[in-house]
């Protein structure tokens, strides 16, 4: 989710009841201990006492890297800036981060991953939980249960797994029932993610699993009010009405508002899009929006665009 579950993002997305922790976009290790304002950019929440969105949703702070004692470097650094938590991503599978040895590259050998996760947690010892984020495996799954141990065995207290390899990218269907099959051999709390769109899709997730708690990613920016819409289905056992255009499009206009005060609007026009093209393909109205308004590159003409009833026409015609 890099580039797009920033704090504003994060804050949007809690104001609702559903979430109960979310997780900062990746800080990238490399070779050497990060200065504190990498941690704060990616991680403004660590200034609050609570390290928390401002509807009080703990923050868990992400790391990415396969230097083990420059993670254990940047781990010490984050516990000394106030981390509440810290979680190791070797589930990236975008091509830049694998070529660099990052990411779900670390699922090719089950002893690279033990080794990260053990020396970050050597590093934090008990003062905070380290937690890991895989994949299925690379490109199969045969190792998968194997990773799956070395992150419990080198003291991850917690595991998320993207229900694909690396190689499957995005491409659906998601295999819930091989986290399952992980699940059953660890002694640690297994969060079943990938694909999960829908209320229809949580419970099936949930069932082919076994896992009591799911992650929710580009599903909850396609649908905002997916995790408030799936804590109301468990406390009530009914489903709330569907979200109207206008609450998206205030929602967006929301984070252009939060965005324009510190990034210049070509920026903000770019995160919109990207923000809006997830939402289109599991909105028809949206996706229609996004026809209309993806060419323009003016901020303002764009949050017009949103708001605009009926919405703007796109024209057909020869050049």
């Amino acid at each position: 989710m890099e580039g797009v579950i920033d704090h504003h993002a994060r804050d949007l997305l809690t104001r609702d009841a559903g979430f109960d922790w979310t997780v900062t976009e990746f800080v990238r290790v490399v070779d050497a201990r990060l200065p504190p304002r990498v941690f704060h950019k990616h991680c403004p929440e660590l200034t609050r006492d609570s390290v928390a969105t401002p509807g009080g949703i703990p923050v868990h702070l992400q790391l990415l890297g396969s230097d083990p004692e420059a993670l254990a470097a940047n781990a010490r650094q984050a516990l000394r800036l106030g981390a509440i938590s810290l979680d190791l991503n070797f589930g990236c599978p975008a091509k830049l981060v694998n070529r660099h040895d990052g990411g779900a590259s670390l699922l090719r050998d089950p002893h690279r991953l033990f080794r990260a996760v053990d020396t970050v947690h050597r590093a934090v010892g008990d003062t905070i939980p380290v937690t890991a984020k895989i994949r299925l495996g690379f490109s199969h799954r045969r190792l998968a249960l194997e990773c799956a141990r070395a992150a419990e065995d080198a003291g991850a207290t917690q595991l998320v797994v993207h229900a694909r390899t690396r190689d499957e990218g995005y491409r659906p269907p998601a295999h819930w029932e091989w986290i399952g099959r992980i699940r059953r051999q660890l002694q640690i709390p297994v969060v079943a993610n990938g694909d999960i769109w829908t209320l229809e899709d949580y419970w099936k997730a949930r069932t082919l699993s076994g896992c009591r708690d799911v992650m929710l990613g580009r599903g909850a920016l396609a649908d905002p009010w997916l995790a408030p819409r799936i804590r109301h289905w468990q406390r009530t056992g009914e489903r709330l009405l569907d979200t109207c255009w206008e609450q998206r499009a205030a929602l967006l206009s929301n984070y252009a508002a939060l965005q324009r005060t510190t990034l210049p609007e070509r920026v903000v026009v770019s995160l919109l899009k990207q923000w809006m093209n997830q939402m289109r393909a599991r909105d028809s109205e949206a996706a229609e929006r996004f026809q209309a308004v993806r060419r323009i590159t003016d901020l303002d003409a764009l949050l017009d665009g949103l708001n605009q009833t009926p919405p703007p026409a796109i024209a057909v015609g020869q050049s």
